[in-house]
């Protein structure tokens, strides 16, 4: 049988053991110096209510889940969603490998420049189901939308929302060590790619090996068979008294091909079984209405380029405040003296200051107008976002559990006291040492902001050369987007791992070979910046 909630298991299993770090490990913070409290423990109290901390702070992310599950559950009943997926599949299945690299370079570009990795979501289940419809397993689904969006927040270079602190704690510009950023992105990917690939080859070569020894028993009873003519026809000859018991070694033969048969073509429909129950369960059915495809694709480009536009940090990134002044014109323009574009909108941030409380009244608005355009009934469309909302929830939780794993580690500050003993190991600014801290700050706090929050300004009062704090600065961010491909605190692995039902001892077995090779390609860039 199955094991269900892997994922939800395994967020536990940390939060426990966050929850035992509080008790072993000293509290310290840093205010200018280092300050240690001494042990600060977490009671059982405090298990069950910083949850509720958690959504306070955080509940958006887990409401936002639960609005893409209910407008999946939508698209699910428009007949033009499944036949877009079915002729996209179609077109690209004899380029599969080409269309996933550059569906994968799409995305960390994305990431890198808007630091869109939970916006990004929402056309999560939409390439999903594409992928596996071309004929590709869920490992190469996750490998596409995990690891390329992760890369991209390893290799973030205009994702001003990602990397601010990092810019203000460090006294740095967006724009210092741009060149590396880029050359982390591209060499990324091409790891990325390179061992998506040699997955996909080598899943090809398992199958065929499959359906060749599924084969197998079917040619050996064809032999068989031959043999028994053989010996049938020399029976023919021999005396009266032989024929009854050839008769019996006959039937026996035609029984034991049966059986052989009827196994053999068992295997074969195993093999085809556990391939369709993959792509049935992730994808919609097909509708009985033929509907028009264009507007559903206009209305998804249109969403798409919102998206992009609004997360753009216009302001912060490139100093342009084009948007601000567009919203600000709108919002104040009046009518016989009404405002009324600004009493319509009421309260509405420019592009480049969105969040996902405003891309979640995008998608609800979206889902209504999609009802109206495909004639969708109003209880229908309900009942469907209702059902497509229950997927969620499991992925919903993880949110809030990931969150209140954060929420331990700041009410209970013990990492500090990790980062200080691992930066006196040596002296000055280390590689090896930074990129331990780095990784461990990444898997306590499941936020880039409180990642870099949690150590830099200590770092920083450890190291007085701008050069070095620069490469501090690529150290941290990059290797927070590599071990967000594997960490349990990881809200993009975690709840994509849920929506497809894989293990995540699964996922480590298909992403530990990736994993050092971006480690150790990241660990000789670093030194070539400590070198230069």
């Amino acid at each position: 049988m199955k094991k269900k909630h892997t994922t939800v298991k395994v967020v536990l299993v940390t939060l426990l053991v966050f929850v035992l770090l509080t008790w072993i490990l000293p509290a310290a913070y840093f205010q200018g110096s280092y300050i240690e409290q001494g042990r600060v423990q977490m009671g059982i109290f405090d298990l069950f209510s910083y949850p509720t901390t958690a959504i306070s702070y955080f509940g958006h992310i887990a409401l936002f889940i639960l609005v893409v599950g209910g407008f999946y559950g939508v698209l699910s009943k428009i007949s033009a969603y499944r036949l877009l997926l079915d002729k996209l599949a179609e077109s690209f299945k004899k380029h599969g490998k080409l269309t996933i690299s550059i569906i994968m370079i799409l995305l960390a570009v994305i990431t890198s420049i808007c630091g869109l990795q939970i916006g990004l979501i929402i056309f999560f289940p939409l390439l999903i189901a594409l992928i596996l419809l071309m004929g590709y397993d869920k490992i190469v689904a996750a490998l596409t939308v995990v690891g390329s969006t992760m890369i991209g927040v390893a290799g973030s270079t205009f994702a001003y929302s990602n990397t601010n602190v990092i810019m203000s704690t460090l006294s740095l510009k967006i724009t210092s060590n741009m060149l590396v950023k880029v050359i982390i992105l591209v060499l990324g990917l091409a790891l990325l790619i390179f061992n998506t690939i040699r997955y996909i080859n080598k899943q090809a070569k398992l199958m065929k090996v499959e359906v060749k020894a599924s084969k197998t028993p079917k040619a050996a009873a064809s032999k068989s068979t031959k043999k028994v003519e053989t010996k049938k026809t020399a029976s023919t000859k021999t005396a009266a008294s032989k024929t009854k018991t050839t008769a019996k070694s006959t039937k026996t033969t035609k029984s034991t091909k049966t059986k052989k048969t009827t196994v053999a073509a068992a295997k074969v429909d195993e093999v085809k079984m556990i391939s369709n129950s993959k792509v049935d369960a992730l994808i919609p059915s097909k509708g009985t209405k033929k509907q028009k495809i264009w507007p559903l694709v206009v209305i998804l480009f249109i969403v798409f380029i919102i998206m992009i536009l609004s997360f753009i940090s216009w302001t912060g990134a490139f100093n342009n405040k084009v948007f601000e002044d567009i919203t600000t014109n709108v919002t104040g323009f009046k009518i016989f003296n009404f405002a009324l574009f600004g009493k319509l909108l009421g309260t509405v941030n420019p592009f480049g200051n969105w969040s996902l409380v405003e891309l979640i009244t995008v998608i609800m608005l979206t889902t209504m107008l999609l009802m109206i355009i495909y004639k969708v009934k109003f209880n229908e469309g309900l009942e469907a976002f209702v059902e497509g909302a229950k997927k969620a929830i499991e992925p919903a939780v993880l949110v809030i559990l990931i969150y209140t794993c954060l929420v331990v580690v700041t009410y209970h500050p013990f990492q500090l006291v990790i980062y200080k003993f691992l930066f006196g190991l040596t002296k000055g600014f280390n590689v090896v040492t930074s990129t331990i801290a780095a990784i461990l700050a990444s898997v306590f706090n499941a936020d880039p902001l409180y990642t870099f929050q949690s150590v830099l300004p200590y770092l920083a009062s450890l190291v007085s050369k701008k050069a070095t704090l620069a490469i501090a600065g690529v150290v941290y961010q990059s290797m927070y987007g590599v071990t967000m491909l594997i960490a349990p605190t990881s809200v993009v692995l975690m709840t994509v791992l849920s929506y497809l039902g894989v293990s995540y001892k699964e996922w480590f077995k298909n992403i530990w070979k990736l994993l050092l090779e971006l480690l150790i390609v990241m660990l000789i860039i670093f030194t070539i910046l400590v070198l230069v």
